[in-house]
Order: structure tokens, then C-alpha cells, then sequence
């Protein structure tokens, strides 16, 4: 009997799992070399000094070598103990002094070894833009106070400067499409609408905008390949502490001993000095000749009459544009969805009035039995709260009101299109993200290129590629398998 050889398959076997080896190593490499790796992070600071409070922001985004490929987001913030630094115009020092605590903390919050690549920003709005009107001596000492302090950290200072109001509206509106995810993924934008203490800003992409009407009213961006004509305007003096001071000089019209303000409580009573009512360049003009030291500021809680006095610091009777919204300003029609942040969201959120969808009529009703609460009930309604916000809210949401409907000319209709937000995606809504996307060039103009793959596709491509591979190379060895041979008798 005569049998086939077989000293092939013992080869054919060692060749199969070099094979397979090889095809294995290679998918191994390709998945390690190409895997996610651990993160490590860069960081900004950006100080927002407003007129009524400093707060600084920390925000961390990927250190990969191109920026673009990573997000940033707000990982911590602070809130500066005092007033804002315009406050200390007789005391620039006092406004370095006041910075330290919130710095002290940034040390603590990024890591040490990223202290000296760390880009460090002071932003100073309306509140200084009104001091370096009044006293730009003054506001110059406060910036140099403020720059001497901050140099002593050792972040990486790039500069302490007033931002104007169209800056502050145009990057207002960055921030909150940038953490909406709208700029990257080219989608309809969102206005926003911000309220600080001095000033308010409206910013939009209106349809058929080229900014030729009102130039000092555009800002034109090309963010990720798209470009983008912005409708913003800033109304200094529109703020809504600046606005309570206008409306009470409005009440305190002749210097009275005893001033009744329908936009306070019921039951609210404080003695106040003229000096201080004035001592602004929003009401300065009205100061009048002969007026006692103090007055008697005593709230008496009427909706009806707070709004008649909230108009009168809107001048409708001028415009020589196609369309306005107040004191001469173009302003196109709103359209689209909105973001209102700060002080919109604080009064609103503070009253549980965010929900945007309760009709206009039935907001307005709340807000009038709310003004008409007795002083003393408020208090009690709300234990803890300093009393130097709390009488504020009633002015506050009827201002809001007015400003949104009679300024701005949103209408039944148009108001559910406004979000109330204080936070988006976890970061603070307001201009400081934007501002620090701008300076460190993180959004770019063109939309950065991407893999055709996501890695997990990659993955299993390269891992489907490579069985087939190897089951093709194992096919090619055909020849090579033990055959069995037909047994021969001789």
C-alpha cells in the first residue's frame, strides 16, 4: 500500500499563523498609534469687570497643536468681593486690593506647571466706559491699579482694557453660539440679549443685513467658513441700575424732601443723598440748583405708574433711519430665537418667570402683584437675600418689560422666542468666552478639515480589511493543504 505525503502541512500551518500574526500586529499598531490619548489641557483667564461686581472666568480647552479640533469650556469662576473696580475711582489701589482673593484661587485651580502659558484678560465694561467720561484721569488710574496688581501672579498678562459697547454685544453673541454649537455646525444663530448694570446690548443676524443703513450698528464675522453680518448695539445708561437712577430723578423731579417711587414697594423706605442720585453721567443734566441734602426714597408699589415712568426714558420721537428702537437707533425687525442672559436672567429667574412660553399678559399680571407686595412680606418671602437686590427686582421686571416690548418691539408673538439662560452647556452666557475665542484665535475662519472617518470607523475598517486580508492569504495556500490520494493495491 502506497499513502501521499504529508510533510507539507506541518508547513503549511507555520506559514498560516505568520500570517495571521502579521495581519494581527498590524491592526494592533494601527489602533495604538491612532487611539485617543489621555488629555491634557490648556487655560485662560478673562475678568469681567462690570459696573457692579468683577467676576473672573477660567476656561480650559484641549492642548492638541491645532485648536480648532477642541472645545473650550468654563471650568470655574469667582466673584470679587465689593463693588466694580469704577467704584474705586478715589482708590485705584482699593480696585488692584480687591482682585486678589479671585486670584489667589485661579492659582489654586490650574495646574502650576500651565500658570506661566495661561493667557490672563481684564475686560472692563460700561461702568468704566462712564468713569473715563466723567474722569479719564480717574479711569486711568484704575486700569494702571488694576495692571499692577495683576502682573504680581504668574499668569501670562495680556492686558486690562474697556471693552466698547459694540464689543461687548458682538462677543456677547459668539459666546452664546459657540456654546449652542452653531457657529461649527453652521446652523440658523440666536441673538442675545444682555443686561448689566450700565448698559443692555441687543446683537442678531437680521435677513438681507449688510450693515450699510447704520455701520457703527454691524460686526462682520467669518467663523468656520461662514460669514456672518451681526445687527448689535449697546445703550449706555440702559443698565438696570442706571435705569432705577434715571426713572428716580425722573420722580424726584425739583429736589422734594420725600420722593414716592411707583417702581419699589409698598412699605420701602430709605434715606438717600441727592449728591448720590447725581452723581452719574447718566442723570448728571438733570441735577437741579437748590435741592436738599437727603430725600425720603419711599416706594408705593403701582405697575401701571412705574411703566408710564420707564417709558419717559425712552425717546420714540425721533428717527431717521427706515426703523428704530429708541433714542434714534436703527434697529431692524427682531427675528429668530434669543438668548437673554445677566441681568435678564437673574430678575426673571429670581421672580420663576424664565418659562417663556406663559403668555405676555399673564407675565405682566404676576409682575404687578408682585410690585404691590408690601415691603415688609417681600422680606419675609425671601430670608437671607440682601435686601440691596431684593427691592430691585420689582423695578427690574417691569423695566425688562418695557425694554423688551416697547424698545425692542418684541410682541406677544415674537416674546417665546427669548430664553431666559444663566448658563449654557455648564459656561457662564455673557461676552467673556467670546472675547477670549477672539484674542486667542480659537474659532477659525475656515472650517477646519476632518477625517473621513471617526476613529471607532476607522477602527473597524482597518479590522475588517485586515480578516479579509488574512482569509485571502490563507485561501492562496490552497495548494499547499493535505490532499488526500486514493490508495493504490498492487
Amino acid at each position: 500500500m502506497k499513502e501521499g505525503t504529508t510533510w507539507h502541512r506541518p508547513m503549511t500551518i507555520v506559514i498560516a499563523v505568520i500570517g495571521i500574526i502579521a495581519i494581527v500586529a498590524l491592526v494592533t499598531i494601527a489602533v495604538l498609534q491612532n487611539r485617543p490619548l489621555i488629555q491634557k489641557y490648556k487655560y485662560g483667564i478673562v475678568m469681567d469687570a462690570g459696573s457692579s461686581h468683577t467676576s473672573v472666568f477660567i476656561y480650559q480647552w484641549p492642548a492638541e497643536k491645532d485648536n480648532n479640533t477642541g472645545r473650550a469650556e468654563q471650568v470655574h469662576s469667582c466673584d470679587v468681593e465689593g463693588p466694580g473696580i469704577s467704584s474705586y475711582a478715589s482708590n485705584p489701589v482699593g480696585a488692584g486690593d480687591s482682585l486678589t482673593d479671585c486670584m489667589l484661587e485661579a492659582k489654586k485651580q490650574i495646574p502650576k506647571s500651565r500658570h506661566q502659558d495661561t493667557p490672563l484678560y481684564l475686560g472692563a465694561t460700561a461702568g468704566m466706559r462712564l468713569l473715563n467720561i466723567e474722569n479719564k484721569k480717574a479711569s486711568d488710574g484704575v486700569l494702571q491699579a488694576v495692571e499692577g496688581a495683576l502682573q504680581k501672579f504668574p499668569f501670562s498678562y495680556q492686558g486690562a482694557r474697556i471693552l466698547t459697547g459694540r464689543e461687548e454685544g458682538a462677543f456677547g453673541w459668539v459666546t452664546v453660539n459657540y456654546l449652542d454649537d452653531r457657529l461649527a455646525q453652521g446652523l440658523e444663530t440666536t441673538g442675545a440679549l444682555d443686561l448689566g448694570g450700565a448698559s443692555t446690548q441687543i446683537s442678531f443676524v437680521p435677513d438681507n443685513f449688510d450693515g450699510s443703513e447704520s455701520p457703527g450698528d454691524s460686526v462682520a464675522f467669518r467663523l468656520y467658513g461662514n460669514d456672518y453680518s451681526v445687527y448689535t448695539h449697546s445703550f449706555l445708561c440702559y443698565g438696570q441700575d442706571q435705569a432705577l437712577r434715571m426713572v428716580t430723578a425722573e420722580v424726584s423731579k425739583g429736589g422734594p424732601a420725600i420722593v414716592e417711587n411707583p417702581c419699589l414697594h409698598p412699605g420701602f423706605s430709605e434715606t438717600t443723598e441727592y449728591s448720590k442720585l447725581y452723581d452719574s453721567p447718566c442723570v448728571a443734566d438733570q441735577k437741579t440748583k437748590n435741592t436738599p441734602g437727603t430725600f425720603i426714597h419711599k416706594g408705593t408699589g403701582n405697575f401701571q405708574q412705574c411703566q408710564d415712568v420707564v417709558k419717559t426714558i425712552f425717546n420714540f420721537t425721533y428717527c431717521t433711519y427706515s426703523r428704530c428702537s429708541f433714542n434714534g437707533v436703527f434697529q431692524p425687525p427682531v427675528q429668530g430665537h434669543y438668548r437673554a442672559f445677566s441681568g435678564y436672567y437673574y430678575t426673571m429667574s429670581f421672580l420663576g418667570l424664565t418659562d417663556t412660553s406663559l403668555p405676555l399678559d399673564d407675565v405682566k399680571d404676576y409682575v404687578m402683584r408682585y410690585c404691590s407686595t408690601p415691603w415688609d412680606q417681600v422680606l419675609k418671602q425671601h430670608p437671607g437675600q440682601p435686601e440691596k437686590y431684593v427691592y430691585k427686582y420689582c423695578f427690574s421686571a417691569i423695566y425688562i418689560l418695557s425694554l423688551l416690548t416697547e424698545g425692542y418691539k418684541f410682541t406677544p408673538e415674537t416674546y417665546p422666542n427669548i430664553q431666559y439662560a444663566g448658563k449654557i452647556k455648564g459656561s457662564d452666557a455673557g461676552w467673556t468666552l467670546g472675547y477670549m475665542l477672539n484674542l486667542t484665535n480659537m474659532i477659525p475662519a475656515e472650517a477646519p478639515d476632518k477625517p473621513p472617518l471617526p476613529f471607532a470607523g476607522y477602527v473597524s475598517v482597518v479590522t475588517i480589511i485586515g480578516l479579509i486580508i488574512a482569509f485571502l492569504f490563507i485561501l492562496s495556500l490552497r495548494p499547499l493543504w493535505p490532499q488526500c490520494k486514493d490508495t493504490q493495491i498492487v
